[in-house]
């Protein structure tokens, strides 16, 4: 956590631990993006869906709690949107949600993927 917040989010919140601990967080908090990486790293594995992906279109991702360096994070991901562009391609929209051990919301994402359109 310290190194990826070193290289990506160099912030004292992220890295330094005696300001952290005077933060209302009271302690080092993981990279948002980092963590929202780590859930989004176990959807990719799972290939949604495989070859008729042609593209990712947009993301908007909202932290909701903070993360910290021994969190447990558990992702769901749902298809909420589906549109028909054309006869060809269409957007999915997919709603991930992370979670960590303690059933505690701590992150969203929507993400919208162009796809192929089934003949």
């Amino acid at each position: 956590m310290l190194s990826f917040a070193r290289d990506y989010d160099n912030i004292p919140l992220h890295t330094d631990e005696e300001y952290a601990k005077s933060t209302p967080f009271g302690g080092l908090i993981a990279p948002g993006v980092m963590s929202f990486m780590s859930v989004w790293s176990k959807y990719l594995e799972v290939d949604f869906f495989g070859e008729a992906l042609l593209a990712g279109k947009s993301t908007k991702i909202e932290w909701l709690k903070p993360v910290f360096a021994d969190d447990v994070l558990t992702g769901r991901a749902t298809i909420t949107n589906l549109i028909k562009r054309n006869a060809k391609n269409g957007l999915v929209e997919i709603t991930i949600e992370a979670y960590n051990q303690d059933g505690v919301l701590v992150l969203t994402d929507v993400t919208e993927a162009v796809v192929k359109c089934k003949p």
